[in-house]
């Protein structure tokens, strides 16, 4: 990692920039476009290369893509984050003399980093495309551009709660919405993203550099680009729904039923239909998960990851991560070479030199599954498949399968994405197989007992509660590696059982057992914008640390 961070001193001056009324702002609006995009209001003519730069740009900063080979950004707005809260990853590095958000000593100056990468990149583009006109010139292209604003800003307010939203550019000092506005906000936008993509005609006019603009769906047919940006905006709903279940059960079936109602176009039900940002092939860019695990050595898997994988002898584990590579002179850690082993979250005594060596992803040998051109997937037809088999436990219209058929397609559909080919059926029939312990082969002060007594066959005779935790179980091995998800998906159902930290440095601010639950507000939000900070505090409902529960985070049983 390059502690490089670019401290942006007035992230209020930024959400001035990106709504309402820009005439006072300018000069201010002009730096920033140039610093970051290249292009002034005047060039952007909706079918020519600045239409390229700011749909490109939206798109791939949801995942924080770097230019130059440096993808910083996107460690500190994600992997030191999301991924490994959400079991996924852990760092071997320790950073700031090992005291980190890895153990809950919440660094400032990566606690921004998704905060202004939002409002930075993703809505300052989506705004310039806006105001050109995209939704009079090309109403389809326009209705995923909107999909990627509610993509973009729903990772950003699970990851912190209120948001400027509603008052973004109408103020210098704007206001924050409360999270539960945000959905309805996300919910109305998503209805016109609908509307916009459902108009698509073939006869309809489209922009010339249309597969250079489109890094979802590039090199398709329009007639299916569109179909499947209008499948991936009623999926983006349905997760959306689920996520507020236990909160607001009456909207999240409403809005459910909508996004399954097949009048509606449907959902991602194939791996082709797959979200994920193509990296472009320029060559300036790199799948920044793959660039940290490869040429930093700055993540390696998460010894939660492994106890599952491992313990359910999932087939799936070679694609994901590769095994622990110790050299001879590695003498605690040799006996193990060619195993699948994990480092626990916040684990005790980290050191580099040890930790480096244990499972990474997999970028090795002849057949890597990642690589620098591999396309960071958000969403898969997999994800769907777990989603409608929560709606059917629940009793929704439309799921389409009883919530055993369509759980075992979400396994099914994931072995295929992951080029699995084989074992499909005894893993589905696995009604012995649970999660592992974990053994530290440097230090057993990490080391812990299996997370999970739970098993992989549909128990028809189990209470909803266990068939909801095997759903999102497999749901959370079928996602991987999109940590971000991941997270949000254990906060709201407590599942899958995950280690807890091993070192908890937050002074008593987060409950190990319950695990952190956001990120603290930027450091310079306090700074710019503190009246409408401190009120964004009272709407969070708890003091602004990581240990305060979400909106949709309710501490309660799932049904």
């Amino acid at each position: 990692m390059k502690l490089n961070i670019k401290n942006i001193s007035k992230f209020s001056l930024i959400l001035l920039l990106i709504g309402g009324t820009m005439s006072s702002c300018t000069k201010n609006f002009e730096d920033y476009n140039k610093n970051n995009n290249g292009a002034s209001d005047g060039d952007l003519k909706g079918d020519g290369q600045d239409l390229v730069i700011f749909f490109k740009n939206s798109l791939m900063s949801i995942y924080n893509f770097s230019g130059g080979g440096d993808p910083n950004s996107y460690q500190v707005q994600q992997n030191l984050n999301a991924d490994v809260f959400s079991g996924f990853f852990m760092s071997p590095t320790p950073f700031n003399s090992g005291q980190n958000n890895l153990n809950y000593a919440m660094v400032n100056g990566w606690n921004g980093e998704a905060f202004k990468v939002l409002y930075l990149n993703v809505l300052l583009s989506i705004d310039k495309l806006q105001k050109n006109g995209l939704a009079e010139t090309y109403p389809a292209l326009w209705g995923a551009a909107l999909a990627t604003k509610v993509e973009a800003a729903s990772r950003v307010t699970d990851i912190y709660g209120p948001i400027p939203y509603s008052k973004a550019g109408l103020s210098n000092t704007p206001a924050y919405d409360k999270q539960s506005d945000v959905y309805n906000s996300f919910f109305k936008e998503l209805d016109e993203a609908v509307t916009a993509l459902k108009s698509y005609k073939a006869d309809s006019p489209m922009a010339a550099k249309i597969d250079q603009i489109d890094l979802a769906y590039p090199n398709t047919a329009n007639e299916v680009r569109f179909r499947n940006w209008l499948k991936f905006a009623n999926s983006l709903r349905l997760r959306l729904a689920m996520r507020i279940v236990k909160v607001d059960a009456a909207l999240a079936k409403t809005q459910a039923e909508k996004a399954l109602d097949p009048a509606n176009g449907g959902v991602l039900e194939n791996n082709s239909e797959n979200f994920k940002i193509t990296i472009p092939a320029d060559g300036t860019f790199s799948n920044p998960l793959w660039f940290i695990s490869k040429n930093w050595a700055d993540t390696r898997i998460n010894a939660s990851l492994t106890s599952y994988m491992v313990g359910l002898k999932d087939p799936r584990i070679s694609k994901y991560m590769s095994p622990v590579t110790p050299t001879a002179k590695d003498t605690a850690l040799f006996e193990f070479k060619g195993s699948y082993i994990g480092i626990r979250t916040g684990a005790e005594r980290v050191e580099k030199d040890n930790y480096e060596k244990f499972s990474a992803l997999n970028t090795e040998g002849n057949t890597p599954t990642f690589t620098a051109t591999t396309a960071p997937v958000l969403m898969t037809a997999a994800e769907v498949y777990f989603l409608r088999a929560e709606a059917a436990l629940r009793g929704w219209n439309n799921a389409g399968g009883t919530a055993q058929s369509l759980y075992e397609k979400g396994v099914e559909t994931s072995f295929t994405q992951w080029g699995v080919t084989s074992g499909l059926s005894t893993y589905l029939n696995d009604n012995t197989s649970k999660a592992a312990g974990y053994k530290d082969p440097t230090n057993k002060a990490n080391n812990a007992e299996s997370p999970s007594a739970l098993t992989i066959k549909w128990n028809e005779g189990a209470t909803n509660e266990e068939k909801l935790e095997r759903i999102i179980t497999q749901k959370w091995l079928a996602i991987f590696p999109e940590g971000q998800e991941a997270w949000s998906e254990f906060r709201r159902t407590g599942y899958p059982r995950l280690f807890p930290v091993v070192v908890n440095n937050s002074g008593g601010l987060i409950d190990t057992k319950i695990q952190i639950r956001r990120l603290p507000f930027p450091q310079n939000e306090d700074n710019a914008n503190k009246a409408e900070l401190q009120k964004a505090i009272a709407l969070l409902g708890g003091p602004d640390n990581g240990g305060t529960r979400l909106w949709w985070d309710v501490a309660k049983g799932n049904f």
